[in-house]
């Protein structure tokens, strides 16, 4: 078999019919439409918005103000050429090399109650991918008060190198899911390996799709 290698950046119908081929027209035009918020493009976030591009989600929002660091390698999306890259910036190279034609929103900014309510005024879809467990109980606190119209998936649970299985995501609220273990703890287990973490990725950017294509409005 011989491959031919085509024109490093095809069009965007060519693009858009490889994806109907896989996804069926009428999925991929509910996820074309879509728009989600990953806040926290770390070991979580950044695997969760890789996945959400390659299956065609539309429009990603990109929140974080860190800048990539050699640490973050063993689990992160990131590159070696990328280190010292402000993490907003390296992902969304990395995702226009998947898909172009994607719509991408970067915010370098530490989230915090002051500035939520501007942040994640657009999206209806939105990913908890925080590490430090005080910034995680904010945003989904405030989302719950006050965006309980919007869909929101958290991680807790996804440290150390155990059982796969443990890993599962639980519908906590009628818009309020939550992926991991529940309980592992990075200090205690090993630190943060790439497997687990990509496996509650996973999960997340999973159960973001099922809300756009089955709970969702095609708008989202």
């Amino acid at each position: 078999m011989f491959c031919v290698r085509k024109e490093p950046i095809p069009p965007k119908a060519e693009m858009d019919r490889a994806l109907e081929l896989r996804h069926t027209k009428e999925v991929q035009e509910k996820l074309f439409h879509a728009r989600v918020a990953v806040c926290g493009l770390g070991g979580l976030g950044s695997h969760i918005a890789v996945s959400l591009a390659r299956c065609g989600v539309g429009g990603l929002h990109l929140i974080d103000f860190d800048c990539v660091d050699l640490t973050n390698l063993n689990r992160q999306q990131y590159f070696i050429h990328q280190v010292g890259m402000p993490k907003t910036e390296a992902l969304k190279e990395i995702l226009l090399s998947v898909n172009p034609y994607l719509s991408i929103r970067t915010d370098m900014v530490r989230i915090t109650e002051e500035n939520l309510a501007e942040l994640l005024s657009e999206e209806t879809c939105i990913c908890e991918a925080f590490d430090v467990p005080e910034a995680k109980a904010m945003l989904t606190n405030y989302v719950l008060e006050h965006f309980p119209e919007k869909y929101l998936v958290g991680a807790s649970g996804m440290a150390g190198y155990g059982d796969s299985n443990r890993i599962r995501t639980r519908r906590i609220l009628p818009h309020f899911y939550l992926c991991g273990d529940g309980d592992s703890d990075a200090e205690l287990c090993g630190g943060l390996m790439a497997p687990r973490v990509m496996l509650c990725a996973a999960h997340q950017a999973n159960q973001i799709l099922e809300i756009i294509i089955k709970e969702g409005r095609e708008d989202m």
